[in-house]
């Protein structure tokens, strides 16, 4: 239910064509945010959209430069966007490593950087990084993945405090596994992709998957006011995956 605690605002939402981004979309504007939306393809529920690989400095400037210049400077800064190659450590070139910390890691920093300085002039904002229950947990096949996301959660605390000054909180959500194309892919990189979906399952105590919107709920509440004493910490949604680990 929408209860118009971010009318008016903007939020500038990565990896907002699919997915967990999408969802968070729909849940901002249910609020009445306006959201610029930043992927590699449109994202035409949004209210304005630029397309750019985040791998690319110049790409994430232009974009958004667009987006500025379409709804104004954002006053939240949801990043979603992810890579995930699987992979093992022995099995993951160098390569695997620089282009996952581009998109996962080093992305979050520069779009902080943009919109940091914008919250800054408007006296403060918020920032949400989405990591992974992966960040905590040993995670054989995923080694480049885990790892940006161990690295996007101590950015999110170290942000936090050196923009606490300005009135700009950092928050990061770890979900666990969130019922999108990207886990169906890995589901179906097994020999049986229906039984690699049950077992994955069993692995989180409440007995399904996540779904996007899980994950949206607590972006929007992160986002909003409802959270105006809330900075530096990393919150699960994991189904209680976490407290077990199966």
């Amino acid at each position: 239910m929408s209860e118009g605690s971010m009318a008016g605002r903007v939020a500038l939402v990565t990896g907002a064509a699919g997915g967990i981004g999408a969802a968070v979309t729909r849940r901002l504007q249910e609020d009445g945010a306006r959201v610029a939306a930043l992927d590699l393809h449109r994202a035409p529920a949004a209210d304005a959209s630029a397309v750019a690989d985040l791998r690319s400095a110049p790409a994430i400037d232009a974009a958004v430069a667009e987006l500025e210049a379409a709804l104004g400077p954002a006053e939240v800064l949801i990043h979603c966007a992810a890579i995930c190659p699987p992979g093992t450590l022995m099995d993951s070139a160098d390569e695997v490593f620089a282009d996952t910390y581009a998109v996962n890691v080093i992305a979050a920093a520069r779009l902080m950087r943009h919109c940091a300085v914008r919250m800054r002039e408007r006296g403060g904002g918020s920032i949400v990084l989405l990591t992974s229950i992966n960040a905590r947990f040993a995670t054989p096949t995923l080694a480049a993945y885990a790892s940006s996301k161990a690295a996007l959660e101590e950015l999110a605390r170290t942000a936090a405090l050196e923009l606490a000054p300005w009135q700009i909180r950092v928050n990061a959500i770890a979900p666990a596994s969130i019922d999108t194309a990207m886990l169906q892919s890995s589901f179906d990189r097994e020999p049986d992709p229906a039984q690699a979906r049950e077992r994955n399952i069993q692995r989180h105590p409440l007995g399904r998957l996540g779904t996007p919107q899980d994950i949206a709920e607590l972006a929007w509440f992160l986002a909003s006011d409802r959270s105006g004493w809330i900075t530096g910490g990393v919150f699960p949604v994991d189904g209680g995956a976490g407290v077990t680990r199966r």
